[in-house]
């Protein structure tokens, strides 16, 4: 009878911890992940892999023409089309299309370690009544190397949020999430395959340039000289030396003056907005007002 009941005993015991694992495992919160992606054929397989835990993937892409949707499709049904709206209207539109309590925001050069992946999951099931938010640093890896020095670490954004407590504020291409509670910080970084090569890291300071400068003079903002004059040289000094740039060595240095350049091209860039506007509105010469001064005078 003491065996029989020694036996009884261990297979109740043994039904309850698998209850109670299977309660931990519900009782975990669910996540969606959001990403909005254009023409990233080889960076979002990478991207969509690493976040193969996520209870839902949400991928909005503007109309891809290489191989971006397809790649998608093999992993989640939840891949949406919608035209290019800037980038922080694109996000708030993948936000709002996800069903999960808790949004994870991925990019499509982005990768999420397995590090990063249990830190959020263990914040998430032991603190997650308390905060709104996460924000997660973000470590580049550029010319070989991971850039730990040099400006770019850690670079803190909110990634993980709510649902119901976040919505979307700032300006292209440096929108923001606004939340509606208390952010704790995450310690393991997103990685972060900012640039294939050198010509592909000039085409976006290009790009990025024009669409900033195009926010400055959209928000009435005025070009000063001391705009391209002490900004760029203190946006070089924070890369190379504050931030330890110069360690990296010849990289270090190429990073620290792009850094430099993106800043010079911006408000140079906003400068020629305010010259086309001037220009646009320039009283039109004409031959018979020039003469009706001409006897004014």
């Amino acid at each position: 009878m003491k065996s029989r009941f020694d036996f009884s005993a261990a297979n109740l015991y043994l039904l309850m911890c698998a209850l109670e694992r299977e309660e931990m495992v519900r009782a975990r919160p669910e996540i969606s992940a959001i990403v909005v992606c254009f023409n990233e054929e080889e960076n979002i397989r990478a991207c969509l892999e690493s976040l193969g835990w996520c209870d839902e993937i949400v991928v909005v892409d503007s109309f891809s023409t290489d191989r971006t949707v397809e790649i998608c499709r093999q992993y989640t049904n939840r891949v949406l089309q919608r035209p290019w709206a800037g980038y922080r209207d694109q996000k708030a539109f993948a936000h709002s299309q996800a069903t999960k309590e808790w949004v994870f925001l991925v990019d499509a050069d982005e990768r999420v370690p397995a590090e990063l992946r249990g830190e959020i999951l263990s914040a998430l099931e032991r603190c997650g009544n308390r905060y709104a938010a996460f924000s997660v640093p973000r470590l580049v890896y550029y010319l070989g190397r991971w850039w730990w020095r040099g400006g770019w670490y850690p670079d803190y954004d909110i990634r993980i949020f709510r649902r119901d407590l976040a919505t979307w504020g700032g300006s292209d291409p440096h929108e923001r999430i606004l939340i509606k509670g208390s952010v704790r910080r995450l310690r393991h970084p997103l990685h972060h395959f900012s640039y294939r090569n050198i010509s592909d890291h000039l085409r976006r300071i290009n790009h990025f340039t024009t669409v900033s400068s195009g926010e400055l003079r959209g928000q009435k903002r005025r070009w000063h000289w001391m705009d391209n004059l002490s900004r760029p040289a203190f946006r070089f000094f924070r890369f190379y030396l504050w931030k330890r740039g110069f360690l990296e060595g010849f990289p270090g240095f190429f990073v620290a003056v792009t850094a430099a350049v993106y800043v010079f091209l911006k408000y140079a860039k906003l400068r020629e907005r305010e010259l086309r506007f001037d220009d646009a509105h320039r009283p039109e010469f004409t031959e018979g007002k020039e003469q009706s001064g001409g006897r004014g005078g």
